[in-house]
């Protein structure tokens, strides 16, 4: 997933229209237009009005594409809480839920991501862990 597509998720998640983004942000429509379609890539003055009017989106998320675990920071929860939501995620895999036709090896957890309803979302990826076949 590259800047453009988390721009659009952030937009998305916010239930903004492109032109509603760039209003809210206070830049010209025709930037986010150009960086939604790949033409131009954000500025860091355009990152920096994205991250201040919207504080809960991730910077390292937004600018680097790395997960919430990879900075071992979840934006207002604690690391905790997001092995909480990982172990939980992990726990609903568990064989009892898994359909018999499907081998249990086939499925694991790819990344979390948990919606709220202000319109904000938080993403994770589970701990990588050695693989025993």
């Amino acid at each position: 997933m590259n800047i453009q597509d988390r721009i659009k998720m952030v937009i998305k998640m916010h239930n903004l229209s492109s032109s509603g983004f760039a209003d809210k942000i206070g830049v010209q429509r025709s930037s986010v237009s150009h960086i939604l379609t790949g033409r131009n890539k954000p500025s860091l003055d355009f990152i920096e009005k994205t991250l201040s009017n919207f504080p809960r989106v991730n910077a390292d998320w937004l600018i680097m594409g790395k997960s919430i675990s990879e900075t071992s920071e979840l934006i207002g929860n604690s690391t905790e809480q997001t092995n909480s939501l990982v172990n939980a995620a992990a726990a609903a895999t568990d064989e009892s839920n898994v359909k018999k036709d499907v081998p249990i090896k086939s499925k694991s957890i790819e990344r979390i991501i948990v919606f709220y309803t202000d319109g904000t979302f938080e993403e994770t990826l589970p701990p990588v862990t050695a693989s025993v076949e």
